[in-house]
């Protein structure tokens, strides 16, 4: 701009030099303005003649307006477009916590979440201007679209799982809980799924039946051991130790390795299992692990007649504790260990089961002093 020669107006601190218009090339008047800001010389410029219809009296007043902070200059502008795409909304702090969570197994079920619950109404927010009331619209909202307790919990839960991760990686301030407080809905959904002597023996006539072999065998490891399924479906024959009589769960969903004694029904049922060109004892396609039986599951426990609402394979996790619990012969601790949860809070649900076995006991030596009492009497 120096090497051009400046043109003054009859406006204090504007002035104009000759230029071009970029997209015809005609001579174009290009005004700017000078003025002092906070004790800074400012010069800048105000616009052109034809493309902005800029006057010398236009000019003027875009001087006087930023002499008096009506209107920013310039570099405060664009200070502020900087700003502005530097802001770490939640949608920033989401992805800083996606690539961060990948190893997570809920990873994707947050990613899906995240896009129909959250994106759209706080993607663009910043999380030091949320409130309460956000979270308290949020969970309507999600109430109104009829989700389950527990679906809307994950809901909340997630943004605050986002909003907490950006404040430890100091992404954003930390949230004052008296600023954003979580009101999570109420769940009752522990749900212990247990079959009767009857029940479950048509449940095992019809897995003999079944001419479906691997599901048949899958259900058969699920009642014998308790294992989850993405357990059996990823279970590998390496991890199968017939000599020592364990079964090790490899990233099971605790997150540590586990390993699990191998009674002798499902050694039978693992050693008559036919082996294919395959790592994994039930392989899916392309030698792969299993992803999906809920067909033939489903169908096994439809010819058994048992209740709709029965989860083939949770259902059978269930089913094996239930019958450890109250038997009487097993500990919660033991439990515990069998059924590879962290905290005994998740084996309370068996715990009544325990103690109507152990009530039963404790009937069975009253019998026993009535038995005594009675001859005793007898003999006198």
């Amino acid at each position: 701009m120096a090497a051009r020669q400046r043109h003054k107006t009859t406006y204090k601190g504007v002035f104009f030099i000759n230029g071009k218009d970029p997209a015809t090339g005609n001579t174009d008047r290009i005004y700017y303005i000078r003025y002092y800001k906070n004790r800074k010389l400012v010069e800048e410029k105000a616009g052109r003649q034809l493309r902005d219809r800029m006057t010398p009296a236009k000019a003027h007043r875009l001087r006087v307006l930023r002499i008096e902070g009506r209107l920013d200059s310039n570099e405060e502008r664009r200070e502020k477009v900087r700003a502005e795409r530097n802001k770490m909304t939640i949608a920033r702090i989401w992805e800083a916590f996606y690539d961060a969570k990948q190893e997570n197994k809920s990873i994707r079920d947050d990613r899906n979440r995240w896009r129909k619950y959250l994106l759209k109404n706080f993607g663009n927010r910043m999380p030091e201007d949320l409130v309460t009331t956000d979270a308290d619209r949020l969970r309507r909202k999600l109430q109104d679209l009829g989700l389950a307790p527990a679906t809307v919990r994950q809901g909340l839960v997630l943004l605050k799982r986002i909003i907490n991760f950006g404040a430890k990686r100091g992404l954003c301030p930390p949230i004052n809980p008296g600023q954003l407080y979580f009101e999570m809905p109420r769940i009752n959904n522990i749900k212990t799924e247990d079959l009767s002597p009857k029940q479950l023996a048509a449940l095992l006539d019809a897995i003999d039946a079944s001419p479906h072999r691997t599901a048949a065998n899958v259900m058969r490891v699920a009642l014998y051991t308790g294992m989850r399924k993405n357990e059996i479906f990823k279970l590998k024959w390496r991890h199968v130790d017939f000599e020592r009589g364990f079964i090790l769960l490899k990233d099971p969903k605790g997150g540590i390795d586990q390993r699990i004694p191998m009674n002798n029904a499902v050694r039978d049922v693992l050693e008559n299992h036919p082996r294919k060109q395959s790592e994994y004892v039930f392989p899916g396609r392309d030698n792969g692990p299993t992803r999906d039986l809920r067909i033939p599951l489903r169908r096994i426990c439809d010819n058994a007649g048992l209740p709709e609402d029965f989860r083939p394979m949770h259902g059978l996790r269930h089913v094996f504790a239930s019958t450890l619990a109250s038997s009487g012969q097993v500990d919660m601790y033991t439990l515990q260990r069998l059924l590879t949860h962290k905290t005994p809070s998740m084996v309370q649900r068996y715990a009544h089961l325990r103690d109507d076995a152990l009530m039963r006991a404790s009937e069975v030596a009253q019998d026993a002093y009535r038995k005594m009492t009675r001859r005793a009497g007898e003999r006198r």
